[in-house]
């Protein structure tokens, strides 16, 4: 996983006092159709756009991501975050991010599935709980 541009200079911002960040009460986790990189924005995501696709919202708590550990640091996530049920073809994910809204906002943090996956009608994507690692080295 990365961390987008916009996070990576509001955590210096803030740990150099430059300003303050004040942590999301909730992220939304979203699936993409092509590339993320450090300058994706909310806006400029590519995400499915048809079939009741939509972000998942998860309380940030020490429940659903529960306390860092390891060497390197790692968070976890602490539940299954399921999807909504897909109506029609998503298409092929091939990335996931973290943002900090239901729709444009800003992606915080993103990566690459390890295996692409084409979703069709009928299927209910989800993330095991402890499959998305955060890390940090």
């Amino acid at each position: 996983m990365a961390f987008s541009n916009y996070l990576e200079e509001k955590i210096l911002k803030h740990i150099f006092g430059l300003g303050t960040f004040t942590k999301p009460s909730s992220v939304y986790v979203g699936l993409a159709t092509a590339t993320i990189s450090d300058t994706t924005t909310g806006t400029t995501v590519t995400e499915p756009s048809t079939g009741a696709y939509a972000r998942v919202t998860v309380t940030n708590n020490t429940t659903n991501w529960p306390a860092a550990a390891g060497t390197p640091t790692t968070k976890k996530n602490g539940d299954v975050i399921t999807f909504p049920e897909a109506t029609a073809s998503w298409g092929t994910v091939t990335h996931f991010f973290i943002a900090d809204a239901a729709t444009t906002g800003n992606v915080l943090i993103y990566g690459q599935l390890s295996t692409q996956k084409v979703i069709d009608s009928g299927d209910i994507p989800r993330f095991n709980a402890e499959s998305l690692s955060i890390t940090l080295d």
